[in-house]
Parts: C-alpha cells; structure tokens; sequence
C-alpha cells in the first residue's frame, strides 16, 4: 500500500451517516445516525431531529453542560451503551486553545465526533550510516488496537494541562524518558485525519515531536501500556508501514511525516506534495 493509501484509509467518512451536534448555535462536532437515536431517550438534554442533534440551551455554562453530561454518561454506560468511561477529560472545542464549551469524557469523544487533540513523538538514534527509529509494541491487553506497532511515545492530550508538561507526562509513563531528556524534543508540526468508526467520528490532530537519542538509550514501559520497544532501521520502519497492516491507523501518518520532513521518501516532487497536503486533513 502507498503513503497515501494510508493516509486516505484514516480519512474515510460518509456525511450521510451523521448530523451535526450543535452547542449554543454553533457546531462541535458529528452525531452518528444510531447514538442520536439514544440520545433521543434524554429529551431534557438534547433536542434530536432530522437536521441536527442540539444540546439544550438552558445550560448555560460550562460547567452546567459538562455536568448535566457527564450524569448521562454515567447513565449510558450502566445501559451497556457505552463500555466504560476514562475519567479524563476532553475540551469541546473546535481548534486548539479555545475556551471549551463544554467538557467531555474521552472515552464519548467518538460518540460526539469533537476534535480530539494529541502528541506523539518520534525518538531516533544517527547511525553511520542511516538512522533508526524507536517502535513500540502495544500490550496485547489494549482496549484499542491491541498487540499493534505504536510511536515511541503517543497519548491523547487532556483538558488543563499544557503541551510541555503532558508530553512529559506521556514520555515519563510510555518510555521511561526523563524530563531533562524530553527538554530536547522538537515539536516539528501538526496532523490531522477524519475517519469513520463503528461508534462515531474521529477528527483528530495530532501535535508531532522529533527527538533524537542517545544509542545507550534504552526505553521502558511504565504504565503497561507497551510490552516492549524495539530499534528498527528507518527502511525497514518504512517496509512495515507499506507493506503490513502492523502499525495502529493513525502512527502510519505520523512515521509518513518523519519520512518526508528528513527526507527519506524516495517520491517525486508532486507525490511529495500530494502527501504533505494529504497529512493536513486535504484528502
């Protein structure tokens, strides 16, 4: 499969399938056909109709919203509807550093098709020769995408905290990087992708870090979350990506981006920009 295959795969959605989740006159985000049928059963809280599901506008606030929410929440999941929650919350916003509008378990992200935020970084060591990339390996206990290749370091970014310190946070609990090493990570731009699931919408965007290592780094799984790392060199990182379905969706597109941005692409000058535009959500 080609680069952009790849990327178009983590960029298939049909519109037909959803309607627009509006918030104080304004849309946040997409509403698959079978959840807004649930939320049919919570009259007080959302108005449903052909059109478009609306939050109620007697909640006022934030804090109202994200409350009267959260209870429904809870509701869903003791229903089945949803398997569990995370405890951690998401902005509902509609791009980066917004004031939210309301507050949203992660695990309803989906549900709601919000645009969820994170970081994921690329560590990797200069070799003689060529370099080589950090892989990790997901605990094969993993909710989503169990027993798949991951970025070094991946994790989504919550509401309240700023991006230095969650990526330090992620880094620490992930890999065992130091904070000191982290303060040597390039933040090196952004991707986005829209993509269709089973329960609802992801429209995410993903804040991308570079940061070279040391070759007597070894990395280490704090929080279970990785069974294991290995050091691959960048063509083979670059055979997987193409050649198997190894690697969790999304860490396709970001190892893509370390691909062209050092310039180990191979493609022609028009693939190359088809591709870049591709990584900003363009497909």
């Amino acid at each position: 499969m080609s680069y952009l295959e790849r990327i178009q795969a983590c960029n298939r959605w049909n519109p037909d399938n959803f309607r627009p989740f509006v918030v104080d006159g304004r849309q946040f985000g997409w509403i698959k056909q079978p959840f807004a049928s649930v939320l049919c059963d919570y009259p007080e809280l959302f108005v449903v109709n052909a059109a478009r599901v609306e939050l109620n506008t007697q909640l006022q606030t934030q804090e109202q919203r994200t409350a009267a929410v959260a209870e429904m929440l809870e509701q869903l999941v003791e229903r089945g509807v949803i398997g569990s929650l995370y405890g951690e919350l998401y902005p509902v916003v509609t791009q980066y550093g917004q004031t939210a509008i309301f507050l949203l378990d992660r695990a309803a992200a989906q549900y709601f098709g919000i645009r969820a935020f994170g970081q994921h970084l690329n560590g990797y060591v200069k070799g003689d020769k060529e370099l080589s990339l950090w892989v990790g390996h997901r605990a094969a206990d993993r909710h989503i995408f169990p027993d798949r290749f991951d970025n070094m370091v991946a994790g989504g970014l919550p509401h309240g905290i700023k991006l230095s310190d969650n990526l330090a946070k992620e880094c620490m609990e992930e890999a065992g990087i130091a904070k000191g090493l982290v303060a040597n990570a390039k933040p090196v731009g952004e991707i986005s992708y829209c993509c269709e699931t089973e329960l609802g919408l992801k429209p995410d965007t993903l804040f991308c870090y570079d940061l070279s290592l040391p070759s007597t780094f070894m990395p280490r799984c704090i929080d279970g979350e990785v069974a294991g790392f290995y050091l691959w060199p960048v063509a083979e990182v670059a055979r997987v990506v193409r050649e198997t379905e190894r690697f969790k969706p999304n860490c396709n597109l970001v190892i893509i981006d370390f691909l062209l941005r050092h310039h180990l692409h191979g493609l022609s000058d028009e693939s190359y920009l088809t591709i870049k535009d591709a990584l900003k959500g363009n497909t």
